[in-house]
């Protein structure tokens, strides 16, 4: 029995493993749903496929491990911007460049923790 989602939200997380250092971004669909005791229940999905809620128990696509900080979409590309600005090759505006990161065709990008911290270290 197929059910059709009463609503689907679109939400972009950034993920950095604390365990090897591993950071990525990750665009989900969320679709709410109501079954037939009329209980709400939520599917998540990436790329097209059912996946496990990434706010419940993260695990690193690199170690496996499960000590992982999320933070809002973008957080990982601008920082890669901030690091790499020759690679982004464009002048647009933050406002742009944000909406740009949490829309869900931005998958996934791939980073290590110490791309993330490196602008926030003092000397």
């Amino acid at each position: 029995m197929s059910e059709i989602a009463a609503t689907t939200v679109h939400e972009a997380y950034a993920f950095a493993c604390m365990r090897c250092g591993y950071g990525w971004e990750q665009a989900y669909e969320i679709e709410h749903h109501v079954d037939g005791s009329n209980n709400d229940f939520i599917i998540y999905k990436a790329d097209g496929e059912r996946v496990p809620s990434p706010l419940s128990r993260p695990t690193c696509m690199n170690c496996g491990g499960h000590v992982v900080r999320i933070m809002r979409s973008g957080r990982v590309s601008t920082v890669q911007r901030t690091l790499f600005p020759e690679e982004s090759g464009r002048t647009e505006d933050v406002d742009a460049r944000e909406r740009e990161a949490a829309a869900p065709a931005a998958a996934e990008h791939h980073w290590h923790l110490s791309d993330l911290l490196h602008p926030f270290h003092r000397k």
